[in-house]
């Protein structure tokens, strides 16, 4: 099974179009917050259609969403999908996945929640910048922005045949990957949830 990450389209059409282009093969998506609104601290994306990207986002069923911080409720009404949620736990074919936009809490907290929740992945978005990385046995995600990266690429993500990885949106060349066989995993507790559930 493939799943793929993206974050912080901010309204962007073009960029968002592109992203889901690129995860054709997923699927699923989790989209990690700040869906349509642009923000009041960044400038208008070139392709910034709410509109448009509206009218996409409706007609997808495979994605998940968390709420960012310029998430709202109508953006909600506007696409018909649950935006409301600040923290999601997803599993798909065994693999746990801890879901949030990333403003409230440290990277620490994340991974200790992640601990909790018996999740393999933390995966996170907020900050535009990417981020492949392990620690403490979860593997710590962040797909950048597709819209407005502050670390001067466009990018997605997406985890497949035990690979996690970063993609470039605009060539599609793999920037990062992990091989998620060699994480070893510390000391977690048993929880069970059902298959792609939401908390």
């Amino acid at each position: 099974m493939a799943i793929g990450f993206i974050s912080d389209t901010h309204g962007s059409l073009e960029d968002t179009k592109r992203a889901l282009e690129l995860l054709a093969d997923c699927e699923v998506i989790i989209h990690l917050g700040d869906v349509l609104n642009h923000g009041p601290r960044n400038k208008l994306p070139e392709s910034y259609d709410t509109i448009a990207l509206t009218e996409v986002l409706k007609s997808r069923n495979n994605i998940y969403y968390v709420k960012g911080n310029c998430d709202c409720d109508a953006d909600m009404m506007v696409t018909g999908k649950d935006i409301s949620n600040k923290l999601g736990i997803f599993e798909f074919d065994g693999l746990r996945i801890y879901a949030v936009h990333g403003y409230e809490e440290t990277e620490e907290e994340r991974v200790m929640a992640a601990k909790f929740y018996v999740a393999d992945v933390v995966a996170s978005g907020h900050t535009h910048k990417k981020v492949l990385d392990v620690h403490q046995g979860v593997l710590i995600l962040n797909p950048g922005s597709t819209t407005l990266p502050k670390d001067g690429i466009k990018s997605v993500a997406k985890i497949k045949d035990n690979k996690a990885m970063l993609l470039d949106l605009l060539t599609g060349e793999v920037l990062s990957e992990i091989d998620m066989r060699s994480i070893e995993k510390e000391g977690v507790r048993e929880a069970n949830f059902l298959e792609g559930e939401l908390f």
